[in-house]
């Protein structure tokens, strides 16, 4: 299996909406973005699969360790190996890739948010650098649009976070500001427990219209002229916002349930977005 099948493997088996919005990509830019995937995929399976944090954390230091020897041409992993061969096309700062991964750490040591200025850094880390890197794999002419990637990978994190709350809640962790979790009346306990009540649904109705307002400050930031370049992005981003309004349809029962689109709804909204956006 060549690096580039590895990478390949890894994000078809997630099943991901980063998956089917770079399918439409030219191949080198697709192997680009499937490879910075890969490489998330890897780090995050690292905190998420594994109880042991001193395991964890000397699996991380490997990484940073392996991500240095990538950019000094050493790559040992089948996904550095991979991203090794994109470097001199693509701009990819390796300070990015390593915030990725302190993100990824974050999760060791800090398993509560006291508001959304604290939980904000934790996005930047593991949401946001990754909306920059796309920004420079699928490209642009206009640095505004950089501002545009950022606030997009906020927006995709906050998605995550609104969806998984009760999976998170079973590892031990809230993302939810705890400020936020008082103004509604919820407790830890009732998070913990599953508890799924109209104080519950308020807090999530809340968590989702900050969500859809990053989105419209995104997508406000987005010059015209890099709408095209951007179309995976913006397929993503179609693909996400529909999953909010599952959620919000579903009454917000993301305690005791996945809510998630069918990878034909995925695929056509990817499909769709990629066809609006041909410039």
């Amino acid at each position: 299996m060549t690096p580039e099948e590895y990478c390949q493997q890894k994000a078809a088996a997630s099943g991901s909406s980063f998956y089917y919005s770079f399918l439409f990509l030219p191949l080198e830019r697709r192997r680009a973005i499937t490879a910075l995937y890969a490489f998330c995929r890897e780090v995050d399976d690292v905190v998420d699969e594994c109880s042991d944090a001193a395991l964890v954390r000397a699996k991380l230091a490997w990484w940073r360790a392996e991500l240095a020897a990538t950019y000094e041409g050493r790559p040992s992993h089948p996904v550095t190996q991979s991203l090794a061969g994109v470097l001199a096309r693509f701009n990819l700062p390796q300070e990015l890739l390593a915030e990725i991964i302190d993100g990824m750490e974050m999760d060791l040591t800090q398993t509560r948010y006291p508001d959304f200025k604290a939980l904000h850094l934790y996005c930047y880390r593991v949401a946001s650098t990754v909306g920059l890197l796309a920004a420079e794999i699928f490209g642009y002419a206009d640095r505004r649009t950089l501002r545009y990637a950022h606030d997009l990978g906020l927006a995709f994190q906050l998605t995550n976070i609104i969806r998984d709350v009760g999976e998170d809640a079973q590892r031990g962790r809230i993302y939810l500001p705890q400020d936020e979790l008082a103004r509604f009346g919820v407790t830890e306990a009732d998070i913990l427990a599953g508890r799924h009540g109209e104080a519950f649904r308020a807090l999530m109705d809340f968590q989702i219209e900050r969500a859809e307002r990053c989105y419209e400050q995104a997508f406000a930031q987005l010059p015209e002229q890099d709408r095209k370049a951007q179309r995976a992005g913006l397929a993503m981003a179609a693909i996400y916002r529909a999953l909010l309004r599952e959620i919000r349809k579903d009454g917000c029962r993301v305690l005791d349930r996945r809510i998630a689109l069918t990878p034909l709804r995925k695929l056509w909204l990817a499909w769709r977005t990629w066809n609006r956006n041909k410039g």
